[in-house]
C-alpha cells in the first residue's frame, strides 16, 4: 500500500473529519477574543469546564510518530492552540529533547531553552497560537498519569492555564490500528471532588507489574476529557509532505508484524500476574482484571488482522 492510500486508511482508522469552509473560521486565532475569555477564568468556576479536545490531523500524526520514534522510551512535546468554550483545541505540536524513562519524563536546560526559541520563531513568522499543553508518551502500558505526571500538569495548570495533559501509547496505536491517545486535566488541590474512586475511575487499562502500583493510585486528582480530530483544507497540504516523509519508518507496518514481540511481552505478563496470584500476592491485581487483559490482546490480534483485511479490499495490497 502506498503513503496517499495510507494516509486515508489513517484517517478512517482515527475518525478524522474533515472541516467546512464555515468551520474553518473557528479554527482560526484571534488574539483579542481569546485574551477576553482567559480573563474570565472559567476553569476557577466550574473545575470541569473543558471538557473537550479537538486535535488537528497535522498535530495528531507530529506527536505519533514522535511517540514511536521514541521506542520504549518516553518522550515528550508541547501543544498549541486556542480554546472555544468548553473545547480545547490542539493546532500544532512539536517535539521537546527530554530524557525520560518509565513513568516519569524530565525536560532539562536543553529542552526549556529549544521550548522558547521554538515559539519565538513561531510567533515572528506570523503564528500566535500559544501553547496550551504538553504531550508524553507511555510505550505499552496504556494513556493514564502517574504521581509525577499529575505533580507535572497540576503545575502547569497553576502557572499557565488554560493548559492540557496528553498521553499517548506508541505500541498500543500501532497493536491496536488506530492512535491510543488520552487527554487529562488536573483538579485543583483545593477543589477535589469528594467521592472519586481511584483505580476504576481510569477505567480498565492493561498495566505491567512494574507500572501498576503507580497506576490509578493518583486518579481521583485529574478527570479525561472526550477527544475528536480533525483536518482543515491547510492539514491536508502540509500533511501530504509530513506523510510521505515519514510513512515508510512509521505507520506503513503491518500491526501484527510490528508489534508481535510487544504481543508476546504482554502475554508473558498476565503469565507473571497469574503467578503472583496463586502465591498470594496482591498489588492492585485480581483475576477478573487478568481475563479483561487476555480479552483485550485477543481483540487487540483480531484488530490487525482486520486491519490488513481492510487494506486488501480498499487499496489491493496486504502490508
Amino acid at each position: 500500500m502506498d503513503a496517499q492510500n495510507g494516509l486515508k486508511l489513517f484517517e478512517l482508522e482515527n475518525n478524522i473529519v474533515p472541516l467546512s469552509k464555515n468551520d474553518e473560521k473557528l479554527y482560526g486565532f484571534d488574539s483579542d477574543v481569546q485574551r477576553k475569555q482567559l480573563d474570565a477564568e472559567p476553569w476557577k468556576k466550574d473545575i470541569y469546564h473543558y471538557r473537550k479536545v479537538e486535535i488537528s490531523s497535522i498535530a495528531l500524526v507530529k506527536m505519533v510518530m514522535h511517540a514511536r520514534s521514541g521506542g520504549d522510551i518516553e518522550v515528550m512535546g508541547l501543544m498549541l492552540g486556542k480554546v472555544v468554550g468548553n473545547t480545547m483545541i490542539v493546532l500544532d505540536a512539536f517535539a521537546l529533547p527530554v530524557e525520560g524513562s518509565e513513568t516519569r519524563v524530565n525536560a532539562h536546560q536543553e529542552g526549556y531553552e529549544y521550548m522558547v526559541q521554538y515559539l519565538e520563531q513561531n510567533e515572528a513568522s506570523g503564528h500566535k497560537e500559544p501553547v496550551v499543553g504538553w504531550y508524553h508518551s507511555h510505550p505499552g502500558y496504556g494513556c493514564w498519569l502517574s504521581g509525577i505526571d499529575v505533580d507535572t500538569q497540576m503545575t502547569n495548570q497553576k502557572h499557565q492555564e488554560p493548559f492540557l495533559a496528553v498521553v499517548i501509547d506508541p505500541k498500543r496505536t500501532i497493536s491496536a490500528g488506530k492512535v491510543e491517545l488520552g487527554a487529562f486535566r488536573t483538579f485543583p488541590e483545593e477543589q477535589r471532588p469528594a467521592g472519586m474512586q481511584s483505580t476504576d475511575s481510569d477505567g480498565f487499562q492493561n498495566v505491567p507489574l512494574n507500572k501498576i502500583e503507580d497506576f490509578g493510585v493518583h486518579a481521583d486528582r485529574y478527570y479525561p476529557l472526550e477527544v475528536s480530530y480533525f483536518k482543515s483544507s491547510l492539514d491536508d497540504k502540509l500533511m501530504d509532505r509530513l506523510w510521505r516523509k515519514h510513512w515508510i519508518n512509521t505507520l506503513s507496518q503491518s500491526p501484527l508484524i510490528t508489534n508481535s514481540e510487544f504481543t508476546t511481552l504482554k502475554v508473558q505478563e498476565i503469565t507473571n500476574k497469574i503467578h503472583m496470584l496463586n502465591s498470594g500476592g496482591k498489588k492492585n491485581v485480581s483475576y477478573a482484571q487478568l481475563l479483561r487483559e487476555s480479552d483485550a490482546i485477543a481483540e487487540e490480534i483480531s484488530q490487525g488482522h482486520k486491519s490488513i483485511e481492510i487494506k486488501k479490499k480498499l487499496f489491493g495490497g496486504g502490508q
